[in-house]
């Protein structure tokens, strides 16, 4: 094992939303789609050199279409409102996955700040979605 965690098993559970993550140190991680679309690494949403990042709204609904990998290091992310740019390299992954409330309650309350308000999703989540 190396000093930083990989994945060893990554499940989309489409129909719930969620992109499951279990990494080498036994860390195990669901992430809901539309904060892996909210904080996409790409510089249409972070901005360029962390400048003129663009606050995403309306993402309550978005799902994952594909997933590619991308060498030994990351995935690339193919959402269905046509995003597709920026890679999720391990070390993002888990970290969105430690710090997942924390980013969650920044991401609503950067939408309060700007007057918005986060719509509930149009789907409902299955009672137990283990298949993807």
């Amino acid at each position: 094992m190396s000093d930083r965690p990989r994945p060893t098993d990554i499940v989309l559970h489409s129909r719930s939303h969620l992109l499951e993550l279990t990494f080498d140190d036994g860390a195990h991680f669901t992430l809901p789609c539309e904060l892996l679309r909210v904080y996409s690494p790409s510089a249409e949403v972070r901005g360029h050199w962390g400048r003129n990042a663009k606050l995403q709204i309306d993402k309550q609904d978005v799902n994952i279409t594909q997933i590619t990998p991308v060498g030994a290091y990351a995935i690339k992310i193919h959402f269905d409102d046509g995003h597709d740019s920026g890679l999720f390299d391990w070390g993002y992954l888990y970290d969105l996955g430690r710090k997942k409330d924390i980013y969650w309650n920044q991401y609503l309350q950067r939408l309060a700040e700007a007057g918005q308000l986060r719509k509930a999703p149009s789907w409902t989540p299955p009672d137990d979605d283990t298949s993807p």
